[in-house]
């Protein structure tokens, strides 16, 4: 009877040091647990006033041009197709944009990466295809983060790459600093460049 009692004993105190040990081990599992990371994304908004400032710069230009604005997942977010300009140029817009946007560089400094012998020689044939040429843009918030992309088409690069710059500098911050390199009659028909903070804050 006694060994009964026993046996019985140093069950029942496992059992509560189990018990007593399982709070801690949850508690332990929840400390570690990692948490999410914060993003910022470009709104519908900011998307649509990069495509209106974009098109008034191809307006001014005499072009006609495809616009595409993608989000900082590289989706489409914001589009517009000037009448008369070209159908190729749809898919274009929207690859220079998703390259802008893949690798946060403005796509001819991919371009210039990935020239024969370059370090990135080749790349242009991954990720379902990308453009290397001037046009592409990424588009950053106020701090600097990359919130998305542009991507023109519908002239030559540098006209592209013109109407781009003005699209982003409708964003304000870094973006403006875009109209630094475009050539001085692009620079005075945008007023010198968008004040901070821009059309729209983000």
């Amino acid at each position: 009877m006694r060994r009964v009692i026993t046996v019985t004993l140093a069950l029942v105190l496992t059992l509560l040091g189990v018990v007593a040990g399982q709070p801690t081990r949850l508690l332990a599992a929840e400390e570690i647990r990692p948490a999410a990371l914060a993003t910022q994304d470009l709104s519908l908004k900011q998307a649509q006033a990069v495509v209106a400032a974009a098109l008034a710069a191809a307006e001014e230009q005499g072009t006609k041009m495809d616009v595409a604005v993608v989000d900082a997942g590289g989706n489409l977010k914001a589009f517009a197709r000037m009448d008369g300009a070209w159908l190729g140029s749809i898919d274009i817009a929207t690859t220079k944009a998703r390259t802008a946007r893949y690798f946060d560089l403005p796509s001819e400094e991919l371009g210039a990466l990935s020239q024969p012998g370059g370090p990135l020689y080749g790349i242009e044939v991954s990720n379902g295809g990308l453009i290397t040429f001037p046009g592409g843009l990424p588009l950053k918030a106020d701090d600097g983060t990359v919130i998305g992309a542009i991507g023109v088409s519908g002239s030559t690069v540098e006209n592209d790459h013109a109407v781009a710059a003005m699209g982003a500098a409708a964003l304000g911050g870094p973006n403006a600093d875009l109209l630094s390199s475009l050539p001085a009659v692009f620079a005075e028909k945008s007023g010198g460049g968008a004040a901070s903070g821009g059309v729209l804050g983000h």
